[in-house]
């Protein structure tokens, strides 16, 4: 608290606004009517745009049905609509559920009845390979013999009953965005604010399912207050204002999409997203709208910019922090982002859906040393601690799982209270992740607690391999999976992804491991890639593992 002409101001930025996701909204709105609020390589809208079009269409859902506590999916790339559909769900208390755009028919058909959606939000052929209707009505094939516009009847998913197109496309069995604004026309306003009003911030926003490294996938549900709280959390880590323009790769059926959402939003910064991942698209995007806080996040998108054939003439100049996790990167990374924006402050995350978002991250104050060797504090309001399964609480730099506890944690898995309990113990979310903290109490990841390999009875993490590996100049990206072995019980193969322009042996990248970890570490085969099984941003092992049998 500060006083000024005999005047007391109040500094904000000790002050946490709970608020839900529709009223996060609508105070921006009113605060910045004319400023960008989203912003595509195409299309833009203002915050009064948005506003607008986002209580237009919470009108249309409220006049087909949709209200508070419904599940509604939203089947969409990264897109204007995206964005529109997940600000007027929430104005209507109803549950935004985002589903991974690269799911195909069975995966389509479970989500649908797993989150018993209630209306799902889809548009049609986004490209030659993708046609969200052509999926949905390979997933239920009565849509083909259902009339447009009218409520649906699926034996397969009982209470779906309105699946809505985005643009100007019709199919059989979908309501067109046509016949969602000639209903909007039945719901006055002043309903969506009376709904908007009763919507408590302890109430679900977000169901996301955990697409992860594993086959089955769970749906996490997050409240309005943790997806708000995580990201204005991150907005005074990171000392974002309206100043700042925030670009984030990620697709907005994760995670790391939403919550900066709202952490953008929070402080009336401009958004900028993209429908797909294209590094060339990324670059020029950045230095035409002057990117501020950048959130790449993951080595397959670091890596394509770093590697794109426009990286060196595009002017990045703009950037003041940069989300790079330079920690879980390769050194390559760090000297080439170091010598392109010097002047840029990098920064490591901890997070995941469960926590709805970052959980540990740099404070730019942080010495450079610390930001891209370690990945953070905790935020505040947050505990974490590292506990070993079977010695219990660690000490600095002793290696356990992380657990979590405080306002971020999610609420439950959709229907599998067995699984919430296995996560949720004595009032702390179980990570799954091992991690230790330094005497200054910065986070390290050292991988998945099931992701240890038993070679010949000694416990090895497949992350320690992966960073050695990814030291070798020719190596973009390694990921190491255990394949089964008769005498060792599992021995370690890494999967290599090469720098653009680079040939080695196999051979060459076993040599340059051995002297360097134990013999029982070193990659027994290499087999290179070019492209990664992926869910929205990780890698997936088990479908490395698949390609091994």
């Amino acid at each position: 608290m500060a006083t000024t002409g005999g005047t007391t101001m109040l500094d904000f930025k000790a002050y946490t606004a709970i608020t839900t996701v529709g009223d996060l909204l609508l105070r921006v709105a009113s605060v910045f009517p004319e400023k960008d609020a989203i912003v595509f390589p195409d299309r833009r809208l203002s915050f009064r745009e948005l506003e607008a079009r986002a209580i237009q269409r919470a009108r249309g859902l409220r006049a087909l049905g949709v209200g508070p506590g419904d599940h509604v999916g939203m089947l969409l790339p990264s897109c204007i609509e995206a964005v529109e559909s997940f600000f007027a769900i929430a104005l209507l208390g109803a549950v935004s559920v985002p589903i991974n755009a690269r799911y195909r028919s069975s995966e389509l058909s479970f989500v649908v009845e797993n989150a018993d959606l209630t209306a799902l939000i889809t548009q049609g052929k986004v490209a030659e390979t993708v046609d969200f209707v052509a999926r949905l009505t390979e997933a239920f094939p009565a849509l083909a013999e259902a009339p447009a516009d009218q409520p649906l009847e699926l034996a397969e998913a009982p209470r779906l009953k309105r699946i809505l197109l985005t643009g100007d496309e019709s199919a059989p069995g979908f309501t067109s965005e046509a016949a969602l604004r000639r209903a909007a026309a039945e719901v006055p306003q002043e309903e969506i604010h009376a709904i908007r009003n009763r919507v408590r911030v302890r109430d679900t926003a977000l169901m996301l399912y955990t697409s992860g490294t594993t086959s089955q996938p769970k749906g996490c549900m997050i409240a309005h207050e943790s997806l708000i709280r995580t990201g204005q959390a991150m907005a005074k880590r990171y000392d974002m204002t309206d100043e700042d323009v925030f670009w984030s790769p990620l697709p907005m059926y994760h995670i790391g999409a939403m919550f900066p959402l709202c952490a953008a939003y929070s402080v009336g910064a401009t958004y900028l997203s993209m429908q797909y991942f294209d590094a060339g698209v990324a670059l020029e995007m950045i230095e035409a709208e002057r990117a501020t806080v950048t959130y790449p996040s993951f080595g397959t998108f670091i890596g394509d910019m770093i590697y794109h054939a426009d990286f060196d003439d595009r002017d990045l100049s703009s950037i003041r922090i940069m989300n790079s996790n330079m920690a879980m990167q390769p050194p390559s990374f760090a000297k080439a982002l170091q010598e392109k924006i010097p002047n840029a402050i990098q920064v490591g995350t901890f997070g995941m859906t469960e926590t709805s978002g970052t959980v540990t991250t740099s404070f730019p104050t942080d010495s450079y040393e610390e930001r891209t060797r370690r990945l953070g504090k905790p935020f505040d309001g947050l505990e974490v601690k590292i506990l070993h399964p079977e010695t219990g609480p660690c000490g600095p730099d002793e290696i356990g799982e992380i657990c979590v506890r405080g306002f971020s944690v999610f609420t439950e898995y959709y229907k599998d209270p067995e699984k919430t309990a296995e996560a949720k113990r004595d009032g702390w979310f179980h990570t799954g992740d091992l991690g230790a903290f330094d005497a200054n109490g910065s986070l390290m990841f050292h991988g998945r607690l099931k992701d240890m390999l038993k070679v010949g009875g000694e416990n090895v993490a497949a992350q320690e391999i992966e960073a050695m590996v990814a030291g070798h100049a020719a190596v973009k990206l390694c990921q190491v999976v255990g394949k089964p072995d008769p005498r060792l019980q599992e021995v370690p193969v890494a999967f290599v992804e090469l720098v653009p322009g680079n040939e080695i042996a196999p051979e060459e990248i076993i040599a340059y491991c051995k002297g360097k970890i134990s013999s029982f570490k070193v990659p027994r085969e290499v087999h290179f890639v070019t492209e990664w099984p992926m869910s929205s941003s990780k890698i997936q092992k088990f479908k490395l593992k698949d390609m091994l049998a």
